[in-house]
C-alpha cells in the first residue's frame, strides 16, 4: 500500500489530464470510421480489390448475387495466397506466410476494411463506388501554373 501512494504522490495534476487526453484521442479512428460508412451511399457498389506489389490483380464487385470463387496467386516462387470469395465477403484463406495474420484476420465485407500479407507484398482492400462515380485508374491532368 505504501508503494501505491509513494507512485501516486509522484503523479502531477498535469499528468492526469494528460492521460485523459490521450485515452480520449484513442477513440477517434473509431469515431472517423464510424463516420466515414454513415456516409456511403445506399446504392453504391462494393468492390474487392486484390493488389500484390501494388499492381491490382484481381478485382470484383461484393453482392448476393457474386459466385463463390476460390483463386490462387503466386507473388513469387516460394510464395502462395488462396483467396476466396463468397456473396458480400472475401478473405485470404491460406498462404505460407510465417506470422499467418492475413489468414487470421478472416472475412472482410465492409468498404475500409483490409487484409495485408506483408512478406507476400498483398493486399485485399474492400472500397465503395457510387454509380455516378469516376474509376481511380483514370490518369489526372496536372496543369502548371
Amino acid at each position: 500500500m505504501e508503494k501505491i501512494r509513494f507512485h501516486l504522490s509522484k503523479m502531477k495534476p498535469l499528468d492526469a489530464v494528460i492521460i485523459v487526453c490521450l485515452f480520449i484521442a484513442s477513440f477517434i479512428p473509431h469515431i472517423v470510421y464510424g463516420v466515414h460508412l454513415s456516409t456511403i451511399d445506399e446504392g453504391a457498389k462494393t468492390i474487392a480489390t486484390v493488389k500484390i506489389a501494388g499492381e491490382e490483380v484481381y478485382s470484383v464487385e461484393l453482392s448476393e448475387e457474386t459466385p463463390h470463387e476460390l483463386m490462387t496467386f503466386y507473388p513469387s516462387d516460394d510464395q502462395y495466397n488462396i483467396v476466396e470469395v463468397e456473396g458480400t465477403r472475401i478473405r485470404n484463406k491460406e498462404d505460407n506466410s510465417p506470422d499467418q495474420l492475413g489468414v487470421r484476420k478472416g472475412w472482410i465485407s465492409r468498404p475500409g476494411e483490409t487484409v495485408v500479407v506483408l512478406p507476400h507484398k498483398l493486399i485485399i482492400e474492400i472500397q465503395s463506388k457510387s454509380p455516378g462515380e469516376e474509376p481511380d485508374d483514370q490518369e489526372e491532368i496536372i496543369i502548371p501554373l
